[in-house]
This record gives C-alpha cells, structure tokens and sequence, in this order.
C-alpha cells in the first residue's frame, strides 16, 4: 500500500483518522457535563446517568479486538468506513432519544461504530507510515488528538450545551463525521493482512466477554458494592473467560492472538502503562468536572474554560512527545510523562475549595503534560515489531488496555461520587474522600517512570528482537526504544 501513497496523501490519510479519532475520544468525556440537563429532561436516577456515559465505553472496550481481526481480514478501509458511519448515526439517535432506555441503546450504538474506528484508524497509520521517524511523528499526532479530544470533552459539551442545547452536544458530531467519511473514500485505499487471518470465533467470544465482564464489575461496584454477589459474580465470570481465552489461543493452530506477543516487554508494558496512564487521567478529569461544579460553582461552560491549561498541555506534549521517541526513543517521554502525572496529582492532594489558582492551573498543566507525553510511545510500543498481518489486532489490544484503564479511573472516582450524594454537607465530604484517590494517582505516576525504563532496557529490546525473529512475515519496523 504505501509504495502508491505519496508523502502528501499519507498526511491526508492521517487528517482523516485524526478526525475520526475525535470523535470516538471525545464522545468519553464530553457527555459528563450535560448530565444535569439529560437528568431534567428524563426525570434519570443516578445509576440511569452512570450508564449514560459508562454504556458507550463497555461496548468499545469489549469489541474493539474483535473489530481489529476482522480489518485485517476484511479490509481495513471497508471497516473504517462502516465505524464511521454507525458512529453518525448512534450520535443522531441520541440527540433524538426521549427516554434514559432509548439514550442507553444509542450509545451502545455509538459504542460499536467506536469500536471500528479506533483501532482500524490506527493500523491504518502504522501501515502507512512506515519510515520509523515518521511513523512517530504521525502517531504524536495521533496521540495529540487522542488526549487533546479527552480533555476538549468538557470544554465542548460546556459551551454548546449552555448556549444551543444538550442534544446538540450529540449532533455535532454529525458534521465531523460527514467530513471524515468524504476524506476517507477520497484519500485512503484499501488495505488488509497480506495473509488473511482466521476469524476466531470461540476467542473473539472469550475476549469480549472477559473485556465487557471487567469493564460491567468496574461500573457496577461502586453501586453494588465491591464485595457483593453481582461485582464477586462479574469478576468471577471475566477471570473465567480470561482463562479460556488464554487455553484456546495455546491450542490453536492459527490463534486471533499469538500470545508469543506478549514475550515482547515493550508490547507488554505497553498494555500496562496505557491502563495507568488513561486510569489516573480519567479520574482526575472526572473528579475535577465535578470540584469545579459542586464545590466552586462554576457554569458547565466556566468549568470547561478552566480545564484549558489541562488540554492546552495535552496538545503542545504529544507532538513534542512523538519528535522525543524519534530521536532519543521512548525512555525520556515516558519518564517525564510519570513525573508529570505524579507532580500534578500531589498537588491536588491539598485540593480545598479555595485552592488557589494558580496552583490549581500549575496542577492542570503537570497532568495534561504527563498524559500528552505517554500517548506516542506507548503506541509506538505497541505497534513497533509487530508482525504486519497484525497490525490492526496490536493497535486493538494498546485500545482495549485505554478503555479499560479509563473505566477503571471513572469507577474509582464514580464511586466517590455515588458514596456522597445527598449528603448534608457534599464539600467537606467529597473534598476529604478525593484526597486517597489523587494520592494513589501519584504513585501509579512513580509506576509509570518505572515501566517506561524497564519497558526501554537493553533486555526489553533483546525480547522484543526475539519476538520478531520468531514470525517469518514482515514485522512493522521499530522506532529507537
């Protein structure tokens, strides 16, 4: 594919899955400031409201391998499109629901075009840039849509929700989606696995299941209760599930998954630094949609103003990010990344209701700095070494640890939240029960420094040159690690 794509149209191709990008991340964060108004105009309870938001992130964590395999298989481009297009219309569907039941259905809707955007757009990127340098000077700004669009979200839903109307927060993805559709069926051609893979069913099966059981516990415990018979029973059922998708893929002769993958330390970490990263960003954006609001006051659309710094930092680290991994490798970034996340988050450890503010925003800057660092080579990790023909189920998993790691952070801070609805005095009770959370943000920061240098090792590349040599197609060239 790419010895037909000209420099000008590989960026192009990069414009389009930029543009679809946005509006898969956006739609994470962006729904969190429009709860009151949907709240009002549905009579929604509480769980009604989690499953607003939390529905659309089940659904894309739980199909996102699935939709990998398959444009691998069946064309990449085909799917891209197919995801665009079910994205559209679930956004339109949720403009137009008049019920909490009809708003749910919408967004699993949305979910499933998600699910074929994302990780398909990805694999599209690495397939086409193929240069090392330029592949990660692509993925950082992949990486800076990808945060830039997380951080956007309150911002966004803010001001259309106060001056035009919550549905429209719903509706404007319509015209983006139009525009990327249009540069999609112009710029990008077809690709898929020079070998078709086979399409696994009892894996894909056991996958799904495990993500969506996960993902189901991780919402539903803070309502039901971590020890309860439901949470107990979805974990139950996702560590089983997790286990016979392990015992399948050992025994089959041309697994979904080739677990000779995960020998490979970098594409391991990779897994686990993108849970770390996406689970303390998470909740700190969540916590602080909610402080600004309830505790300070402030309008939808001021607390999105005062979230800038926080996308600000997002949009200038991930491109600084991806020129790093080109030329000193990915140690130095996700080092800083770390640093940054933890630094911002012991800030917010003395978090009151009248912080001042230029702590606040110094705070903002450190954790939309750290995160905009840590998008670029955790991909690069993913992607690098990899075996071409899997290119699209790599980008699936590095996806699927995102989604995962963002609904871990949003049912840690959820269940703040549930734990003091009510309550008399909401501000002295939230402040003193977010401090645990923003402290434990801070040592998952010192965890990620940590698996950025041994992800970066001399014996991490040795693994990673041994996984490689192992698969007898083409692998994806690697940036400096």
């Amino acid at each position: 594919m790419n010895g037909l794509v000209t420099r000008d149209r590989r960026w192009l191709i990069l414009a389009s899955c930029c543009l679809s990008l946005l509006l898969v991340t956006m739609d994470v964060t962006i729904v969190n400031v429009v709860l009151p108004s949907i709240r009002h105009a549905f009579g929604a309870g509480i769980s009604g409201l989690q499953w607003i938001v939390d529905a659309y992130t089940l659904v894309v964590a739980a199909f996102l391998m699935l939709a990998g395999s398959v444009a691998d298989r069946i064309g990449r481009r085909r799917v891209f499109l197919t995801g665009v297009v079910t994205f559209c219309l679930g956004s339109a569907f949720c403009g137009f629901a008049t019920s909490t039941t009809q708003m749910i259905l919408a967004r699993v809707f949305q979910g499933v075009g998600g699910a074929m955007m994302n990780p398909v757009a990805l694999s599209i990127i690495a397939n086409t840039f193929l240069d090392p340098r330029e592949r990660a000077r692509a993925i950082g700004i992949w990486g800076m849509m990808s945060g830039a669009a997380l951080a956007l979200g309150p911002i966004v839903g803010g001001f259309v929700s106060d001056w035009i109307g919550w549905r429209f927060v719903f509706w404007i993805n319509l015209p983006i989606g139009l525009v990327a559709l249009i540069m999609t069926l112009r710029f990008v051609p077809e690709s898929r696995a020079s070998v078709r893979p086979p399409l696994d069913f009892p894996a894909q099966f056991l996958a799904g299941a495990a993500s969506a059981c996960l993902v189901a516990a991780l919402i539903e415990g803070p309502d039901a209760g971590w020890g309860g018979a439901w949470t107990v029973s979805l974990l139950a059922l996702s560590f089983v599930a997790a286990g016979g998708f392990i015992l399948v893929e050992l025994f089959r002769a041309n697994p979904m998954l080739d677990l000779r993958l995960f020998r490979s330390i970098p594409f391991a970490l990779a897994t686990v630094l993108a849970v770390l990263c996406f689970a303390i960003f998470s909740s700190l954006l969540f916590l602080n949609t909610i402080y600004l609001q309830d505790v300070r006051g402030l309008l939808p659309r001021q607390a999105g103003l005062r979230l800038m710094p926080l996308a600000i930092a997002v949009m200038v680290a991930a491109p600084l990010s991806g020129r790093l991994v080109a030329a000193r490798g990915a140690r130095l970034p996700l080092m800083l990344s770390g640093i940054g996340l933890a630094l911002g988050s012991l800030l917010m450890t003395g978090l009151t209701a009248g912080m001042p503010e230029w702590q606040l925003t110094l705070a903002y800057l450190l954790v939309g700095a750290g995160f905009g660092l840590c998008n670029a080579p955790i991909t690069n990790a993913a992607v690098s070494g990899m075996p071409r023909k899997r290119a699209g189920l790599a980008a699936a998993i590095a996806s699927t640890s995102r989604q995962i790691g963002a609904s871990l952070g949003v049912a840690v801070a959820g269940s703040v939240r549930n734990g003091h609805a009510g309550v008399h005095n909401f501000t002295d009770d939230f402040l003193a029960t977010v401090h645990p959370v923003f402290w434990m943000s801070v040592f998952l920061g010192v965890a990620v420094s940590m698996c950025g240098v041994i992800a970066t090792g001399r014996r991490a590349q040795e693994s990673a040159a041994r996984v490689a040599s192992g698969f007898s197609d083409k692998v994806l060239p690697d940036a400096r690690m």
